[in-house]
């Protein structure tokens, strides 16, 4: 038995030119993409280009950060004071609970959508590769900190110049300031981006980064109260290890000149703030290495 093929009609079977041109334009290459993930992260890290809900929180931290250094510099204004109210490096130590709340609420922004919504493995399809997202994610997170820490310190500085403190004294500290905020913000940026990276859950990620920087901060302040009651300065030099917050603030109580928070104010020395600041940069490092482990295994 033969089969007789089926007649074809020649007047049906085109190919149309859908109009794909090949490019010939410049290859901008991983710096470019690096760069413009940085910038995208940062930009939404305040909600910038997103949705009006997604500005209203971080825009509404970044107020509340501000306006106390605002009042402050209005009544030293007011007042002819000779100080401010507030040292510089405390300021982030006072008000470490809106910046937990802000990393909260925007480092799982930064990492769970691409989890959740499996967009990590279209990043390292090229041009940039993992080494290039978790800088550009890091970098955008520290810096989103940065500005919402340093932002207060500037209003703090501008302030006490225009109440004509003193420029050397008021110039000293603010930089004590900024040193301060920006090993803050590398720290919380790690410790929130390693937290957020588990979980493609932004509901789990932000809870779970409320969790370890608060209840840590009130474990080691209510220990660290108990002990100095019972008159052991010694020991709560060395609990103030286990809290982010207060690691920075024995880092900056042993080479900022700043005053410690510390119960009793039993601030580490210059021995232990050694040990404070190698805990510190380990802990960044760590989360760094942390996040490029986790995404060698995204994507593959």
């Amino acid at each position: 038995m033969t089969t007789e093929p089926m007649p074809t009609d020649r007047a049906s079977t085109q190919i149309h030119n859908i109009g794909y041109r090949h490019y010939d334009g410049p290859r901008l290459g991983r710096a470019y993409a690096r760069r413009s993930l940085f910038s995208q992260s940062l930009r939404g890290a305040y909600g910038l280009g997103r949705s009006a809900k997604s500005k209203v929180l971080p825009m509404l931290l970044f107020v509340v950060m501000c306006v106390p250094a605002l009042i402050m510099v209005a009544v030293a204004v007011a007042t002819k004071a000779k100080d401010l109210p507030l040292d510089y490096t405390r300021y982030a130590i006072v008000l470490q609970a809106v910046i937990a709340l802000y990393v909260a609420s925007q480092a799982p922004q930064a990492v769970s959508r691409d989890l959740r919504f499996k967009s990590v493995p279209l990043y390292f399809s090229r041009p940039i590769e993992r080494g290039d997202y978790v800088a550009a994610k890091f970098a955008a997170m520290t810096s989103a900190l940065f500005i919402l820490t340093a932002a207060p310190l500037i209003v703090l500085y501008v302030g006490a110049l225009l109440a004509k403190l003193d420029f050397a004294e008021q110039t000293k500290g603010f930089a004590q300031g900024l040193v301060s905020v920006a090993l803050l913000s590398l720290l919380l940026a790690g410790i929130g981006l390693v937290i957020s990276a588990v979980t493609p859950r932004r509901g789990f990620g932000i809870a779970a980064v409320i969790a370890v920087l608060t209840i840590s901060f009130g474990a080691v302040s209510t220990v660290q109260a108990i002990a100095d009651a019972q008159d052991n300065g010694g020991a709560v030099s060395w609990l103030g290890l286990f809290s982010p917050i207060t690691l920075i603030d024995g880092v900056q109580t042993a080479f900022l000149g700043a005053t410690s928070a510390f119960p009793g104010a039993h601030g580490p020395s210059s021995g232990q703030g050694v040990i404070y600041l190698l805990v510190v940069l380990g802990l960044i490092a760590g989360s760094y290495g942390l996040l490029m482990r986790r995404y060698r295994k995204v994507g593959l």
